[in-house]
């Protein structure tokens, strides 16, 4: 048997040989990973990009709200709701509630840019199948949560040129910091 303190040596000596095993590479690599990230940088694989505010790193391509509530009941119904109001994993309503005694944060009433929201469906999305949807899938699916918060009307579409352009309700709720 293992005593606590066996055992505390061993996961030190790990720590120490695997803090020591990158000494080798540069600062940008770290477990055969490079970690400067390409923000705003189309790729290849858009998912593998990050999107800024102001829309650069979206993809070409485009999708209407009438298409993403067909992809929405596909693929994330299931944890957010049909309606995205499902309790603990809210997307819809709230807004105006930020600054109640119970504020409820929501892609409506909390989301600074429309641009984030898809990055985060491009990349995160759907729960345990992250990236599987296309680009024009994934303008559909932000078209159709942004209708569920009254952010856009039953005939909208979106790409990359009209997506920057919402106003969500709370983009002045955030304090831009200058370096």
């Amino acid at each position: 048997m293992f005593s606590f303190k066996g055992i505390a040596l061993i996961l030190v000596n790990l720590l120490f040989l695997s803090a020591n095993s990158t000494s080798g590479l540069d600062e940008e690599t770290t477990l055969g990973h490079i970690l400067k990230p390409g923000l705003g940088q189309l790729v290849i694989n858009f998912a593998g990009s990050i999107v800024s505010a102001d829309g650069s790193g979206l993809p070409a391509g485009s999708g209407t709200v009438v298409e993403g509530k067909s992809v929405y009941g596909k693929h994330c119904a299931a944890c957010n709701g049909i309606d995205g109001q499902l309790p603990g994993n809210q997307l819809a309503g709230g807004i105006g509630s930020l600054a109640t005694g119970r504020p409820l944060k929501t892609v409506g009433s909390y989301w600074p840019y429309a641009t984030t929201l898809f990055d985060y469906i491009a990349r995160a999305m759907p729960y345990n199948q992250e990236k599987m949807l296309s680009a024009d899938e994934t303008y559909a699916v932000t078209a159709y949560v942004l209708r569920l918060n009254s952010i856009l009307d039953d005939e909208a579409r979106l790409d990359e040129k009209t997506l920057p352009q919402i106003k969500m309700p709370n983009q002045d709720g955030f304090i831009e910091l200058i370096k």
